[in-house]
């Protein structure tokens, strides 16, 4: 796999990164590719970790390696959050930050959280960073000193710090808007230390010190998956089993306060699995095109949110998506292709993330090449599809779209 090194990276031009869009050519995105964390998953836990299957490990890093040679053969820059996260941890703030939230103490007891924080603190920053991605179970601890009564309740195989399998999907844990990047409130207990990841990174990573923070208000949760860019100055947010009103709202009064957006569309949609997140549904394919689950495109309503002119937040709605996206877009109407050729084929290439495409730039996507209907009407529609494998990839509900976060695009003309 081509994927730049951190050396490399640092060689590159410092121009400050930028999202308008999601469609506008892609310059630079993050990736993760799947590791040791995957093989913490089993029968027994998969559920808890947010995965529908205990994934083919090997299998998956060959789908993923291919994934990332689809996007540097087009030219994108991919950054691989292991090897970034290694090069923050070469700064000590950074390490105390990481070592913090994977060390609990109210498991874990004093004592036991003490030896644990001592060991962490002394690994190089490699080893650091496979145990804050990988997890540590209690038979992998460092070696007792003395009795420990938390150790002996604990199977061998229990976390003692708990792994990160959905670290797979980095548009949750960060969203850039404009030049400033917003580290989110991830909803479920089992992605609670991802953004904390994501949050050191962006603090100590040499290639992110001068990058501009956005929305503020991180206990409300909000999730990248939910954030769409639909045009410069234009977002939508999904709200439903993973951002809540408040995160939406929060999200938007810090998008329109720092100039990023005049129009952000809280779009409801159901509080289920196989709609976790908007991109589940619906996403951008070209400048005036997105791919949307037939289903709920005559249903689907928005929350218009604008500056009242005087510091606050002006809230209209609800109206019908997609007239209120092509209003604030300034588009005479938004294409809508359909996921899927009848009912039962739309819901089963829902299901498999056939309306979840990445855009390299316009009217050029990646999708899982599982999803034959859909991808042969978005190239029926004119849309280039570059099709990737996904059969294990896609065991945590996410597809090339949940698997990246884009960190420059180049602007739309």
């Amino acid at each position: 796999m081509t994927a730049h090194t951190i050396a490399e990276t640092e060689a590159l031009p410092d121009a400050a990164p930028r999202v308008d869009s999601e469609v506008g050519p892609l310059r630079t995105v993050l990736l993760h590719r799947p590791g040791n964390e995957l093989k913490r998953l089993t029968p027994r836990n998969n559920d808890q970790l947010l995965f529908d299957g205990v994934p083919w490990v090997g299998r998956a890093q060959e789908e993923h390696d291919a994934f990332a040679a689809t996007l540097t053969s087009k030219g994108v820059e991919v950054l691989l959050l292991a090897d970034v996260l290694v090069q923050a941890l070469e700064d000590n703030r950074a390490r105390i930050a990481g070592i913090h939230s994977a060390v609990n103490e109210r498991r874990l007891g004093i004592d036991l959280a003490d030896a644990l924080r001592s060991h962490l603190t002394s690994l190089p920053a490699p080893q650091l960073a496979q145990v804050l991605m990988t997890g540590m179970t209690f038979e992998e601890l460092p070696a007792a000193e003395g009795a420990s009564l938390v150790r002996k309740m604990h199977l061998p195989i229990d976390f003692a710090v708990d792994p990160l399998p959905n670290l797979l999907f980095t548009r949750d844990s960060s969203v850039w808007v404009g030049d400033r990047v917003a580290i989110t409130s991830l909803a479920l207990p089992a992605r609670d230390r991802e953004t904390t990841l994501t949050d050191l990174i962006y603090a100590y990573h040499p290639r992110f010190r001068r990058t501009g923070r956005a929305y503020g208000a991180h206990s409300a949760p909000l999730e990248g998956g939910d954030v769409l860019l639909l045009a410069p100055g234009v977002i939508a947010i999904g709200v439903g089993e993973r951002t809540t009103p408040a995160g939406a709202e929060s999200f938007a009064r810090s998008a329109l306060a720092d100039g990023l957006a005049h129009t952000v569309l809280a779009v409801p949609i159901k509080q289920e699995r196989a709609t976790m997140h908007l991109d589940t549904v619906c996403t951008m394919v070209d400048r005036d095109a997105v791919v949307m689950y037939p289903a709920i495109s005559d249903s689907l309503t928005a929350y218009p949110l604008r500056s009242d002119g005087d510091g606050g937040v002006r809230v209209d709605g609800p109206v019908p998506f997609l007239e209120a996206a092509a209003e604030a877009m300034g588009i005479e109407r938004l294409r809508v292709i359909d996921t899927g050729l009848d009912v039962v084929t739309a819901e089963r290439e829902q299901w498999d993330d056939g309306n979840n495409t990445l855009a390299v730039a316009p009217g050029l996507v990646v999708a899982y090449e599982r999803n034959v209907e859909t991808n042969a009407r978005l190239e029926d529609q004119g849309v280039e599809v570059l099709r990737i494998a996904g059969s294990e990839l896609g065991s945590g509900r996410g597809g090339p779209r949940c698997m990246s976060c884009p960190i420059d695009r180049a602007p739309l003309v």
